[in-house]
């Protein structure tokens, strides 16, 4: 079992070690949520996902709900029309323990991907924060 959490620990999780399927997201929906470029997530069956504590949902898309930390605000979960019919759910990759246990398998949605993305393995890289 993998477990996760959000920032401040009032949301905790745990889940099955292997993902369903799991990706990048580029998103418009997922960047402007997170203020992040991307995000990575694992689809796990939802009855396999157990939480402790009470996220804040927000209906994010016509069919897409978001599950986020009220208190320190750390984005978890997602879900939509097709994902509930599949008894599925997304868990943000990110937000777990150990984020290197489960690696995206595929990216999607690059049609909105930010362009700079595409070119950022080639920025010069640091260990920690540069002097």
């Amino acid at each position: 079992m993998l477990r996760g959490r959000c920032y401040c620990n009032s949301i905790q999780f745990e889940m099955p070690d292997k993902a369903a399927a799991s990706s990048v997201c580029y998103c418009d929906f997922c960047r402007k949520q997170s203020g992040a470029p991307m995000l990575a997530w694992a689809m796990m069956p939802e009855d396999a996902v157990s939480v402790t504590g009470n996220p804040k949902v927000y209906n994010s898309s016509e069919d897409g709900w978001r599950s986020f930390c009220g208190l320190c605000g750390t984005g978890l979960f997602f879900t939509n029309a097709l994902l509930k019919k599949m008894g599925m759910m997304q868990v943000r990759i990110a937000a777990l323990d150990d984020p290197d246990a489960i690696i995206p398998q595929i990216q999607v949605q690059t049609a909105e991907r930010v362009k700079w993305m595409t070119s950022a393995h080639e920025l010069p890289a640091f260990e920690r924060f540069p002097g």
